[in-house]
This record gives C-alpha cells, sequence and structure tokens, in this order.
C-alpha cells in the first residue's frame, strides 16, 4: 500500500476501539482518546487526597467521511456506550512548585457495529489509562501539566470490526486549564498531543495527533454554569502501514454543543455536554452525550 490511498476497510473497522472510551482516522479511523470527553473544572487539581470520578456517554456514528469530507456510500451505524472509572491520588509532594499526582482510568465498554449488514458486538474492558501529573494554582487560574500513558488492556482481533483495544501503546503529553468563579465567566481547555507506537497484529503506526477539548461559561451563583463545549482534532503526521507512509490518511473533526455545571461545593459535581461533530475529513461522524461527575468520599 505504499503511496497508494487507504480502502474502506480501515475506516470501517473503525475498530472502533472507541477506545477506552472514543472512536475515529488513524488505524481503523479511531483513536485513543475520546474526543470532547473533558469539560468544565478539566484544569483543577483538587487538594492533596484520595478521589473517585466517573465519565459516562453514549455516542452513536452514522456516517463515514473520506479525505474530502464527502460521505461514503456505505450503509454504516455504530453505537458505543462507556463508563469510566478514574482514581486519582493528589500527593503532599512538590515539583516544580506544583502538586504531584497520579491517576488511573479503567474503562467499560459497550460496542455495537452493524457496516452494510454485518453486525458485531462487545462488551468489557478496554485500554486502561495511567500516569502522573502537576497541578498549580493562581487565584482563579488553574493548570496542569501531565503525561497518560495508554495500555493495550482491551479485547482485541485484528479480524473483527468491534474492537475494545487499540492495540498498542501510546504517551500523550497533556496541559489543561481552567478559570473558576461562582459567578461570570468560567472556561476550561485541554490540549493532548498522541505518540502512537506501532500495532504488533497488523505493522500499522497511526500518525500523531493533536487536539484539544474547551468549555466556555456563565457561572450563576448558585453552583450552576452553563455554557457551550466541543473538541478540535488533527492528525499532524501521517499513518505508515510496514514502515511505509499511507496517501490521505490525515484525519480532522470538530465537535460542539450545549454544556452545563453542577456544583455543590461540597465535593461532588456534575457536568453534562452533547456535541455534534462536523469538519470530518478520514472519520466517522455523528453525536455524544458525555457526563462527568465526582464522587466525594
Amino acid at each position: 500500500m505504499k503511496n497508494s490511498k487507504p480502502q474502506h476497510k480501515p475506516l470501517l473497522a473503525l475498530s472502533l476501539a472507541l477506545l477506552s472510551l472514543g472512536a475515529q482516522a488513524t488505524e481503523g479511523g479511531g483513536g485513543i482518546y475520546p474526543n470532547g470527553n473533558e469539560n468544565f473544572l478539566v484544569g483543577a487539581m483538587p487538594p492533596p487526597g484520595s478521589y473517585v470520578l466517573a465519565y459516562a456517554g453514549h455516542d452513536h456514528l452514522t456516517s463515514l467521511r473520506d479525505n474530502s469530507g464527502n460521505k461514503i456510500d456505505l450503509p454504516f451505524d455504530v453505537k458505543a456506550t462507556f463508563l469510566a472509572t478514574r482514581i486519582v491520588r493528589v500527593t503532599d509532594t512538590q515539583v516544580f512548585g506544583g502538586q504531584l499526582a497520579w491517576h488511573v482510568i479503567f474503562p467499560l465498554v459497550n460496542l455495537n457495529v452493524d457496516v452494510a449488514g454485518n453486525r458485531e458486538s462487545k462488551f468489557g474492558l478496554g485500554d486502561i489509562v495511567f500516569g502522573p501529573g502537576i497541578g498549580y494554582h493562581d487565584g482563579n487560574l488553574h493548570y496542569v501539566f501531565a503525561l497518560d500513558i495508554n495500555a493495550p488492556t482491551g479485547s482485541y482481533d485484528k479480524n473483527r470490526m468491534a474492537n475494545l483495544s487499540r492495540h498498542y501503546w501510546n504517551l500523550e503529553p497533556l496541559f489543561t486549564a481552567s478559570y473558576v468563579q461562582p459567578s461570570g465567566v468560567n472556561a476550561d481547555i485541554k490540549f493532548m498531543y498522541d505518540l502512537n507506537a506501532e500495532n504488533s497484529a497488523t505493522k500499522y503506526k497511526s500518525g500523531q495527533e493533536f487536539h484539544f477539548d474547551y468549555a466556555l461559561g456563565w457561572g450563576f451563583g448558585n453552583g450552576w454554569v452553563a455554557g457551550v463545549g466541543g473538541y478540535v482534532y488533527r492528525q499532524i503526521t501521517a499513518d505508515k502501514l510496514e514502515g511505509a507512509s499511507v496517501a490521505e490518511s490525515k484525519g480532522q473533526a470538530m465537535g460542539f454543543g450545549p454544556s452545563i455545571k453542577y456544583d455543590n461545593g461540597k465535593g461532588f459535581f456534575i457536568t453534562a455536554k452533547w456535541q455534534q461533530d462536523f469538519n470530518v475529513r478520514n472519520r466517522a461522524e455523528g453525536g455524544g452525550l458525555r457526563l462527568k461527575f465526582s464522587i466525594p468520599f
């Protein structure tokens, strides 16, 4: 496949390792990170202690887009429901003037794929994510530098459409920031850059990816914030198959929709967002619901 257009099959197979929660171009048209997963409070590291966060959602992907953004004429329907538990330990240790923290994410995914009448379903553990972070606070501004390591722990078979793993390791350096106030403007962003290893089963190496999630809202002074959120995704380098570049393999997409947050001021908060994909290239397109909530203990 040297310097040739990729076949539709990799897009379909979407290996919809809707990941550890998500889906989209690179091998199978998918990615490690579920774009748009984060929302308000993404950069606000809590005080030292142990915390549990939960992420839940549902994605419904209904079409595939080619390199020009045109819809591929192929019956396509993918539904993915997920619940991911994130355990965070914020330590008393100071590193470069910030708080050192560690986290691990265990995602459960229920995936249903229907491509041109061919159907597959799979349920189970996806790819586990773990890594360190350093958090800082400056008045209403909070920010974190971190490194996520994605491990290929989910179920995978290269001959299957519905996969719960990308089947390769990934390093994702990231930066998050949150501007938080009870009344007035609230703004959040999470920048990420993906460095993907080769899939040993297919000899396919997905290109490097840059993407960010964002949220912008207004606080009403009673614990509620309402606004908008979404994501921007760009694949930076081309995919490679057995060391040769794959032409027209770079994906891109954006997502946008309404977003809300409620914080009771006692350790519990919940965020919710609906987002619709647009400006999609070499990826699947659809819409999805995202929830995030803390569980104080």
